[in-house]
Formats: C-alpha cells, structure tokens, sequence
C-alpha cells in the first residue's frame, strides 16, 4: 500500500498525508536499489544547489518518491532582506524536481555577507514579525507559492520577546498566506528549556495552516546544575514526542509526517522502521475519525 500510494503521489508531486523520512546521503544508492515503501522523502535543499551528479540523482528519485525541499539557509528573520543569489538557486532547485512541499526556519543565519554555521533565533517582537513577513512574502513572490514556516529550537530567552512564539507564528500565516511545519521535537525541546506548555502551544496554532509535522530526537545534558535539552536529531524518537504526535494528531488531523535523523545517521531500516510507527499513528487516527459518525448515529438511535 505504501509502494503504490509513493508512485501514485510521486507521479502527481503531492506529498501525501502519511509517513515519510529525511533522506540523506549515505542512504541514496541503497534507496534506489531497494525502493522501500515509503510514503515520501524530505531533503536538505542546499546540498542540491550544485547542480551535477547530486541534483541529477535527486531528479531520479523524484521518479519514484514524492520530495519536499527543507531549507536551512534562506535565513528568513535577516533584517536585511532575503539573499536573492540564494533564493533564486532555491528556485531552480525546486524546477528541476517538482516538490510537494517546500519549508523553512524561523531563523537567521545570515548579516551582511556574513554567514553563520547555525539556525539563530529571533526576538518574538513586532519589528521582527514584520521581518519575517517581508521576507516570506519576498520568498513566496519568487518561488510562485506558499512555503511552511517551521518553528525552532530555543535554549535561551531574550530578554524583550513580548509575543509568544505559536502567536507569532500563527501571526506570519495570517499576514502572508504561508502555512505552518510543526516540528514536535523542537517544541518539546523548546518547552521543556523554558517551562512552556505545550498544549497551550498547539491550541494557539491555526489548524488550517498545519501542513507538515517534523519528529525527531534530541539529547538531555547538564550544564552547571541544569538540564537543557538538545535538538541534535541523532537518536529515535522519544516516548514524550510520539505523546505530543498524539495530541498534535487530534488538534490538526492528519498531514504529512517526517522522520527527521541527522547525526549519528542508522541503517535506512531505522528510520523505515521509525516511520512504521508513525504510520500506523496515522492510521489509527484515521480509524477514531472513520467510527466518529457511526458511533454518534448510535447515540442517537
């Protein structure tokens, strides 16, 4: 069922509202040989800006894969403005393979012609929001579509962020029409780094923007007496994302979902694996929401 629903969206570019993994590239030739079933791939856009074997490859997958392009380097909260050398080889890179879904980081990485190894958080203010909001209409204009915004990772607070972060977020939809990558393993990094609550968090987020969920792994460490969570996506997902999955499920519904895995990469059975459990969230839910109408025609006969 899976191999069939993969070359059916694959054929139309639609990622499907199923289990898909972060495809990287130890995984490439095996994944190719073996075509695992497999809903859809996500994939690093900037590691395809090359052009040359990388992209080439990629468009071959695409034969048999729906893709989603993921960016890390649009630096969306640059005051500014968008790098439009970077969004344009974006661009190309979602011509030439047809993405289902293309997303982003509400990040900054980028000062001038300063570049910065890493997804750097922004003041939740309203001169940021209208940053961000410049530069996704920016993106949006070019691309001739809507991207999804992921939320990030925080460590640290600043110390004037008046706007909390699903409100901000929820914010930039409205104003710009762009929907929403709900990453679960951030938000409960986020959450438990700063004491947020996360059903608070999903129930100020629109429901109609959701187009994407992201779950991952992180590590726990100790830092001079405190215990900080890490967003490294190098270890399967914790009991306490699949529980937030399964709150984000009856919130939103069913949408795409991707095993996210960077670091310490397992075989390509792991993550298969991961999104079996991922899968078969969905399809549970999608039974609870089948037996609703028979269950309430029940109720009231």
């Amino acid at each position: 069922m899976a191999a069939a629903l993969a070359q059916a969206s694959a054929r139309r570019g639609r990622v499907p509202a199923a289990a898909g993994i972060g495809l990287r590239f130890p995984h490439q030739s095996q994944l190719l040989q073996q075509l695992p079933a497999v809903a859809w791939l996500e994939v690093h856009t900037e590691n395809y800006m090359g052009g040359g074997a990388a992209i080439a490859a990629l468009a071959g997958i695409r034969q048999h894969y729906p893709l989603s392009l993921h960016g890390v380097g649009l630096s969306l909260g640059s005051a500014e403005g968008i790098d439009l050398v970077h969004l344009r080889q974006v661009a190309e890179v979602a011509e030439r393979v047809a993405p289902g879904l293309i997303s982003e980081h509400l990040s900054w990485s980028q000062a001038g012609t300063t570049w910065l190894p890493d997804l750097l958080p922004l003041p939740m203010t309203e001169e940021s929001l209208a940053v961000v909001c410049r530069n996704v209409d920016c993106t949006q204009a070019l691309l001739r579509r809507a991207i999804l915004l992921e939320n990030p990772s925080s460590y640290l607070r600043f110390a004037h962020s008046p706007i909390p972060e699903a409100e901000f977020l929820a914010e930039v939809c409205r104003r710009t029409g762009c929907g929403l990558l709900l990453d679960l393993n951030n938000l409960q990094v986020s959450a438990m780094n700063h004491g947020w609550d996360t059903a608070a968090y999903l129930q100020a987020l629109p429901t109609e923007a959701v187009g994407e969920m992201h779950l991952a792994g992180h590590s726990v460490v100790e830092i001079d007496g405190h215990t900080l969570r890490i967003d490294d996506h190098g270890s399967p997902v914790p009991p306490e994302v699949w529980a937030l999955y399964r709150q984000a499920l009856q919130r939103f519904g069913r949408v795409p979902t991707l095993i996210e895995w960077d670091t310490d990469l397992p075989p390509l059975a792991t993550l298969l694996a991961e999104a079996d459990k991922a899968q078969h969230l969905l399809d549970h839910h999608a039974s609870l929401i089948a037996a609703q109408p028979a269950r309430t025609a029940a109720a009231v006969l």
